[in-house]
């Protein structure tokens, strides 16, 4: 055997049996699991207390957000884009119409980067790395309290593209309307998946969507993005077999 393939060799062994150590920052850790990544974070730790990401308390801390910042944070800004469209002039019924479809639109996102972007298999250091920061922590760690809802500086900077997104296909006055509605879509839908998480649904509805979704955390983990509704896992085909699965945890 070449000097090269039996370094490569033992390189791929290391990979393989690399044991990710729960009392350091994980962060950095993860992505030596290679291809055994998507089995690892998929065996769900159910704790209410996170692990450490990074050794820097910076970074750490930016990782870090309580739930009701969202609400407190975003929902003064949707207001600030609809009352930009009532300036333009704007009408009520149409304004609401813009926030209504705003809203819709997000679900459509909600699910497409939850099926598409969060559930990407990796199997590179890098891979496994950034996947891991974007949603692999949530399903390893699905209790976290404390990253359950999306980081307000991550968000801010999103918030450009879509915006700029919104502007091709809307008029100049329906515009903030629009991007208020979709802005107010995301807010339900991250207050919305923390109560799944950790809320007491006494209602029929809420508690079957509490059931539906940590049915995809804890046992079919390919199928179910839907958060706020199943609407497009139903359009889509990613429906779980039948919603009895998801009754019966």
């Amino acid at each position: 055997m070449s000097l090269e393939r039996h370094v490569k060799t033992i390189t791929k062994m290391v990979a393989q049996n690399f044991v990710v150590d729960l009392d350091k920052p994980l962060v950095f850790q993860v992505g030596h699991l290679g291809e055994a990544y998507e089995e690892w974070v998929h065996q769900p730790i159910v704790s209410k207390e996170g692990p450490r990401f990074f050794q820097n308390e910076v970074l750490e801390s930016l990782t870090l957000t309580v739930w009701w910042a969202i609400p407190v944070i975003w929902l003064p800004v949707v207001c600030w884009f609809v009352y930009n469209s009532i300036q333009m002039g704007l009408s009520c019924p149409h304004i609401a119409l813009m926030v209504v479809l705003g809203i819709f639109v997000w679900t459509l996102l909600e699910y497409t980067l939850h099926r598409f972007l969060f559930h990407i298999k990796t199997k590179t250091y890098w891979g496994n790395t950034i996947h891991y920061l974007l949603h692999g922590c949530h399903h390893k760690h699905p209790m976290d309290g404390l990253r359950l809802v999306f980081p307000p500086t991550a968000t801010a900077i999103l918030l450009f593209p879509f915006w700029n997104a919104v502007k091709l296909f809307s008029t100049p006055s329906t515009t903030p309307a629009l991007f208020g509605g979709g802005l107010l879509g995301y807010v339900i839908y991250d207050c919305t998946h923390y109560y799944l998480h950790h809320g007491q649904p006494k209602t029929e509805h809420p508690r079957n969507l509490k059931k539906y979704h940590l049915n995809h955390h804890f046992r079919i983990q390919d199928k179910g993005f839907g958060i706020t509704s199943s609407l497009w896992d139903k359009v889509f085909g990613t429906l779980p077999s039948s919603k009895a699965d998801a009754k019966s945890m």
